[in-house]
């Protein structure tokens, strides 16, 4: 188990934003997220132990930032940030990423430990462990089929959506959405080209308690094609709707 003596033998955490040099090129990355000092300074020790290249970030907004900049093969992911719950790290993790990522935390429920697979997590680990236990973990993370990978940003005609950021842009300008237009904006980014049926929409945006609600999309569509491009987003008639892809994409 994670013990006092452990983490004396540890060493001084170097700089979580360090650039790979020529013994780290060929290292896997292991992204740790996770705030509370002593336990991240051993995971650093027995993950480059192992022969881990380490990234280190103790808040949720630098470990989606670090995500994006050293795409790490495996994220060991706490879920008490000081600045946003694990699971919602997680969700926005899955948003753009099919990254394997551990979660660690000191709760043992089983309604913790289902939310956060059902969320998207790969493996769940309560706190404390073992550092063998650990480590075997992250092997088998490693062993997971990687899925194919996708373009986190994406482009037709005027518009551009980058999924990892969230940051969305007209002609090169930067357009800003309240929360909901966004969500249903990267639905559609996510199935471009696909009609999506008024049902499957209620239940990505809003859930399936408003799946009646048929006004919903009407007016955050409406205000989506004012902000965007009202050909952007096609109504399918008795169906759905879908997102155009230009014909040069």
């Amino acid at each position: 188990m994670v013990g006092q003596s452990e983490l004396e033998i540890s060493p001084q955490a170097s700089s979580p934003h360090h650039l790979p040099d020529e013994e780290t090129a060929d290292r896997s990355k292991v992204l740790v997220i996770e705030d509370e000092v002593a336990l991240q300074r051993l995971l650093r020790f027995c993950l480059e132990r192992s022969g881990y290249e380490v990234f280190e970030a103790v808040t949720a907004d630098e470990g989606i930032e670090a995500t994006i900049r050293c795409r790490p093969e495996v994220v060991l992911l706490d879920m008490s940030l000081p600045d946003l719950d694990g699971m919602a790290v997680l969700r926005r993790l899955r948003e753009w990423t099919q990254v394997p990522v551990l979660v660690l935390s000191e709760n043992g429920q089983e309604a913790e430990k289902v939310a956060a697979l059902d969320s998207g997590a790969n493996d769940y680990i309560t706190k404390p462990f073992g550092t063998a236990e650990l480590l075997a973990r992250v092997r088998v993370a490693q062993r997971y089929p990687k899925p194919p990978s996708k373009a986190d940003v994406f482009c037709s005609g005027d518009l551009s959506v980058d999924l990892a950021t969230r940051t969305v842009k007209v002609k090169g300008q930067r357009t800003k959405l309240t929360p909901t237009e966004y969500s249903l904006l990267r639905l559609f980014v996510q199935n471009a080209g696909k009609v999506l049926t008024h049902r499957q929409i209620f239940r990505a945006v809003w859930g399936p308690a408003k799946s009646d609600k048929v006004e919903y999309i009407r007016v955050y569509l409406a205000s989506l094609r004012i902000k965007l491009a009202r050909e952007l987003i096609i109504t399918e008639p008795g169906i759905g709707y879908r997102l155009a892809i230009s014909a040069n994409d």
